[in-house]
Parts: structure tokens; C-alpha cells; sequence
């Protein structure tokens, strides 16, 4: 695992590991752990990772032993019902009282010092903010990478199911553990699946065939859109956000699909009282950040564990917000996030044209019809999926569903900082998931997705309704002579079902018929402006240390 990366620290001790031991789950049941620990004497704070991926490839290697290589005991555990635990596995039922059941055991160990951290990616980091909501005492720091508080969000995103998503994670949880040929097998064939799936003609159990058999988790996840379902009465860990007390780090990738979960939750930590709280965020997809990005990613994880199970800060830098400024290739340091901005409204104008002059009114400008027979295809950005992140979207963009409105080429960079929205003003006759974009247009014709976003259109006539579409965050910098493009669609395929709000008749993508959809010229695309920070020119050190959470906060 060391050799796959380039600028990593120094082992600084051997390491030992205890394998398949059984610690008691809040129900009883054997929850399989593997304890990593350095070949020394002497007291070393313990790192709690807790899995319902395995704890083989890659999470044995480069959680237990690269940590456990930097001086502390690692605790990797199997979730109830997945990786030979016992008990059966629920999305997000039993994570609390299984996390402070294994705080229990570290209790009775001899080796435990009483100075616990939590780190994990993903569902990882589930794990973490489940535990969180109650934390106890020993619990004096948190990393929390690319990680969700909301399961529902996963799965349901503005009124639209998020279908590759879904099919992704019940893909991954129903194989990973059982080792990496069984994985490799079943994304296969979900891909093999997806490709020849259309909204128009869904197999009614070919996603059963995918995953070897829909767990019934699944099913219930889907088939519930609505966040006060009775299904989800209890799943958000939002409010572990706002307990103060554990210093938390957060770090995602600006393509990363969880990435607004971590917004939310550094929003969340920023307004708690006595919350230390740091951001990072890379030029990484879900998958690319443990990556090509585990180097600073391994860095600012430990740089933090360091600081406050260590009393070692040596590694933090002064700023809370360290971002990657797309477009720019340079880091910024920044006192906050989002920081202080004002918006840079842009208008669609006939002709294809983007323009900053507000219309005199909310005429007709386009239209394009979605069909489902032959769907709009997906094309990169926030994805689960190998093509996640930014792509080339010439292509996709000479479709006939797809419009785009493009402004004049710029005279001088125009730096875009925070959360991007669209307000749309539109017609249809018939429901749909409408999906804009934001792209960069080099000289040369080639336009880049940034960030995009879709919004769920329910409307029973031709009269314009008013949606808005949230785009996610982004640090992004147009260059001169570049141009901004706003991309409008419909459901990209297979990343969203075609319909809003999908019922069981629907999840998996049920037959609709075409829609035509209009765009009105009152419809906006809302920028946030730049910012100044502290611009880190070119890669960062393998050393980059995260941010004192509070401006000259003390670590613990």
C-alpha cells in the first residue's frame, strides 16, 4: 500500500495485528474487529474505524497499518451483518448503540489509554457522526472524509432519485465484504445492466439480477422519497454536528456526490459553540480522494489526529478553509466557507446567448423534449461511477434535448466561490427531473462541467412554474478569454430516475412518455462572486496540516 503513493511520511514504527476478534455488538451479536497496533512500549491513543465494506483491500492496509505505522492502535471493525458480524445490517438503524457498544469494550482493554479518535470515509463516516450524538467522553477528535449524516440524501436529491447511486451503494454493500473478485463481478454487471436500461423499458428485476438479490433495506430507501417518511424517522446524525465538544475535521472533493453533506455539516460545526471544526477540499471524486489525493488527504487527516489526541499541533495551518480552485490549479487558504460574497446573476437571451442584463420579461426562449426511449446519457460530475468528476460535454451538448446558453468571452478572470443555484422559469406537459450545469468553454470549443444540479418540474399544464435548482459548492476560476456556460436538460441517464418523487411502480425508472419542456427568459443562473484568500500556488506539501478550527484555537 506505501508503495502506491509518493510522499507519504516515514514509517515510524512496525506494526502488529490481531485479527477476527469479536466484540459485542448493543444487541449482542459477535461484530468482527481487527486491532492494528505498533511494535513498541509505551501508551498510544486508539483511531475507531467502523465498516460495512470489509476490512480487507483497501481498508486493512491503508487505515490500519499506515496509522497504526504513525503510532496509534487501530480498531477496524465489521458493521452488524456485513464482513462475518452477526446480526443483521440496516442502513443506519444500529450504528449508535453498536459504536458506543464497542467504546464499552476498548474500556476493558489493557491497552487502552482513554484518548479515542474516529476517521473514515463514506459510510465511515456515518459511523462516526452516529457515535457523535452521543459522544462519549474518550472521544477527543473526529476526521470525517467524504462522509454522510442524511442516508435519505443519498438515495433522493430535490424531488429526484439518485438511481446509479442507489444501485452503486446496494452493489457495494452486498459484495465488497465477500472480497474483491465477488465486487468486481457485481459492478460488471450493474454496468452491463445500466448500459442497456432505459426509462422506457426497465427490466422489473434487473436490478435484482445486478446485485444478486435486492436487499430488503434497498427497497425501503427507494421507495421512500419523502424525509418524513416514517422509514427515516431517526436516520439523519445531523444534530451530532451541532454538539460541541469534538474536534472535527472534514475533507471532500469538489466532485465528490457527497460533497453538499459535508457543507452542511461544516456549516453545522461552524455554528456550534466550542466546536473546533476544519475543511478541506480537493480536486477529487468519491473515489479519486483516497486515491490520487490519499497523500494529502493522509496528511491532513494526521495532521489533525496529531494535534488533538497528541497535544502535537506542529501540523495545523492558521486558516480553517483550504480549497482547490479548479480552472486555477492553485490551493487557497480561506478564514471560512462560503466566504463573504454577493451574487452574479446570469440570464438566458434568444440565440443561445448568456447574458447579465435582466429581460424585460418571461417570454419563450427554448425547448427540447425528453424521451425516454432514447434518454439524455450522463456525462461526469459528482458520480459513484469511474466517469465521476469533469469531462468533456461537446458532445453531449450537440443533442437535441440538451440547450445551452453561453456568454461572450471574458476579458479578465472571474473567480466563482460558494453554492451556485438556478432559477428556473418553465413549462412542460408532463412531469420530469429537470438537471442544469455549469461549464467552462476554452478557446478551443471544449466545455468542462463544474458543478450542476437537478430540480424536480410538477406541473399539469402549459402555464410556467418557478423551480430552483441547487448546484452544489464550487472553487472555480474562468479564465480570460474562456466562457461560461449554462447547460438545461433533463434526467441524465442512469444517474436520476426520469420522474419526480418515485413511487414502488417507479424507483427503478418506470415508463413515462415524452415531455416537451420550455425555458422562460425570467429564469437566472445566480454565481457567487470570488473571494480573497491566501492563493498556495501548485500542489501542496505532502505535509499540509489542516486548519486551526477557530482562528488561533488551541488544540486539545
Amino acid at each position: 500500500m506505501r508503495a502506491g503513493w509518493r510522499r507519504l511520511p516515514a514509517r515510524l514504527h512496525e506494526v502488529v495485528l490481531e485479527r477476527g476478534l469479536a466484540v459485542p455488538a448493543a444487541d449482542g451479536s459477535p461484530l468482527v474487529t481487527d486491532h492494528y497496533f505498533p511494535r513498541a512500549q509505551g501508551d498510544f491513543p486508539t483511531l475507531l474505524v467502523r465498516s460495512p465494506y470489509g476490512r480487507g483491500l483497501p481498508w486493512g492496509p491503508q487505515y490500519g497499518m499506515l496509522f497504526a505505522e504513525q503510532g496509534f492502535h487501530v480498531v477496524l471493525q465489521s458493521c452488524r451483518g456485513t464482513g462475518g458480524s452477526g446480526g443483521r445490517f440496516h442502513l443506519w438503524r444500529n450504528e449508535a448503540g453498536d459504536g458506543a457498544a464497542t467504546v464499552a469494550w476498548l474500556r476493558e482493554q489493557p491497552w487502552f489509554d482513554g484518548t479515542l479518535g474516529t476517521i473514515g470515509p463514506s459510510y465511515l463516516g456515518y459511523t462516526q457522526w452516529a457515535l457523535a450524538l452521543e459522544p462519549p467522553p474518550e472521544l477527543r477528535a473526529m476526521v470525517v472524509q467524504l462522509g454522510l449524516h442524511d442516508p435519505r440524501a443519498l438515495f433522493h436529491a430535490d424531488g429526484a432519485l439518485q438511481l446509479e447511486h442507489a444501485l452503486l451503494v446496494g452493489t457495494a454493500i452486498t459484495h465488497q465484504h465477500q472480497g474483491a473478485l465477488p465486487f468486481l463481478r457485481a459492478t460488471l454487471r450493474l454496468r452491463r445492466l445500466l448500459r442497456g436500461l432505459t426509462p422506457s423499458t426497465p427490466p422489473p428485476d434487473s436490478h435484482a439480477e445486478a446485485l444478486g438479490g435486492v436487499p430488503a433495506w434497498l427497497d425501503e430507501a427507494i421507495a421512500a422519497p419523502d424525509p418524513n417518511a416514517p422509514y427515516w424517522s431517526g436516520a439523519s446524525t445531523a444534530a451530532a454536528a451541532a454538539v460541541p465538544g469534538v474536534p472535527t475535521a472534514l475533507i471532500t472533493g469538489w466532485y465528490d456526490t457527497l460533497a453538499g453533506q459535508t457543507f452542511e455539516q461544516y456549516a453545522r460545526l461552524r455554528r456550534a459553540a466550542g466546536r473546533d471544526s476544519s475543511l478541506l477540499v480537493g480536486p477529487w471524486t468519491h473515489t479519486s480522494a483516497l486515491g490520487k489525493g490519499w497523500p494529502e488527504v493522509f496528511a491532513e487527516s494526521l495532521a489533525w489526529l496529531r494535534a488533538h489526541l497528541c497535544s502535537d499541533p506542529s501540523g495545523l495551518r492558521p486558516t480553517a478553509v483550504r480549497v482547490h480552485v479548479g480552472g486555477q490549479d492553485a490551493w487557497r487558504d480561506l478564514d471560512d466557507w462560503p466566504p463573504p460574497r454577493s451574487a452574479r446573476p446570469w440570464f438566458p437571451a434568444p440565440d443561445g446567448h448568456l447574458i447579465r442584463q435582466a429581460p424585460d420579461g418571461g417570454a419563450p426562449l427554448a425547448s427540447f423534449t425528453y424521451d425516454p426511449a432514447e434518454p439524455t446519457p450522463s456525462v461526469g460530475g459528482p458520480l459513484l461511477s469511474l466517469g465521476a468528476g469533469p469531462r468533456d460535454n461537446t458532445a453531449l451538448e450537440a443533442r437535441g434535448d440538451v440547450l445551452t446558453f453561453t456568454g461572450p468571452p471574458l476579458t479578465e478572470p472571474v473567480d466563482v466561490l460558494g453554492p451556485v443555484l438556478a432559477r428556473l422559469s418553465l413549462s412542460a406537459d408532463g412531469r420530469a427531473v429537470v438537471f442544469t450545469r455549469l461549464c467552462d468553454v476554452d478557446p478551443r470549443g471544449r466545455s468542462t462541467n463544474v458543478c450542476d444540479g437537478p430540480a424536480a418540474l410538477r406541473t399539469d399544464g402549459a402555464a410556467p412554474v418557478r423551480v430552483t435548482a441547487t448546484m452544489g459548492h464550487t472553487a472555480y476560476r474562468f479564465a480570460a478569454g474562456h466562457r461560461i456556460r449554462w447547460q438545461i436538460s433533463a434526467a441524465p441517464h442512469p444517474r436520476f430516475a426520469p420522474a419526480p418523487d418515485p413511487t414502488d411502480d417507479s424507483a427503478y425508472g418506470a415508463a413515462v412518455g415524452p415531455v416537451r419542456i420550455t425555458v422562460h427568459a425570467d429564469s437566472a443562473l445566480v454565481l457567487p462572486d470570488g473571494a480573497p484568500g491566501n492563493v498556495v500556488t501548485g500542489t501542496p506539501p505532502g505535509a499540509v496540516g489542516l486548519g486551526s478550527p477557530t482562528r488561533g484555537g488551541a488544540a486539545r
